[in-house]
């Protein structure tokens, strides 16, 4: 699977993101343009709003129903919105290892590559819950392209909400995250502010 650095560096520099949150090693090498011009309140909100979505490769109808799904829910809505997020089957192949990018994961997500505690589910916006084992499939996992993405993330960094069991091309959503687990940089209650207006 071919991935096409590009646009993405860009969007990642317009937005303020490192592209290392997306997967992507390569930085880009042209510097951010200084903007000396001052954002309104507005605009900084729009732009974390943004800059989620962009991350998690979630459209605006979608993105919302997450942000009214965790207003719903007791406790923090910015940080249960973020919760929400991350438990996505797409991301949790992602931070498991088990794929290279989140674009990547959602791709072999939807091609029918994973079994949730063995039944194949092939929607990326699948919400995970604490117990769940996520798995290549059998007939998947001998595949070039795992045993090239479980080489290319073998040191990765898995999140300790995450168990993984990489020979096993396998691993389990052992808790709900906290929002220091979360590496995002983004200021989440800019965005409850901007859809609490």
């Amino acid at each position: 699977m071919a991935k096409s650095k590009g646009p993405v560096l860009k969007r990642c520099r317009s937005l303020g993101i490192d592209p290392t949150f997306l997967g992507y090693d390569k930085k880009s090498n042209k510097n951010p343009k200084a903007s000396h011009r001052k954002v309104s309140e507005y605009g900084l909100q729009l732009k974390e709003k943004q800059k989620t979505k962009f991350v998690y490769g979630v459209q605006e109808k979608q993105f919302r129903g997450y942000f009214e799904e965790a207003s719903r829910r007791k406790g923090i809505t910015g940080t249960i919105l973020l919760q929400i997020l991350e438990s996505r089957l797409d991301n949790v192949v992602y931070r498991l290892g088990l794929a290279s990018s989140r674009a990547q994961a959602r791709a072999l997500v939807s091609q029918g590559h994973f079994l949730v505690n063995g039944k194949k589910v092939n929607i990326p916006s699948y919400l995970t819950k604490v117990g769940e084992e996520i798995k290549v499939k059998e007939a998947s996992a001998n595949k070039e392209i795992f045993k090239q993405i479980v080489e290319e993330n073998s040191k990765r960094a898995i999140p300790t909400w995450l168990e993984v069991n990489r020979e096993a091309r396998s691993g389990k959503v052992v808790a709900v995250p906290e929002r220091e687990q979360i590496d995002l940089p983004v200021e989440e209650h800019l965005i409850v502010e901007l859809y609490s207006k």
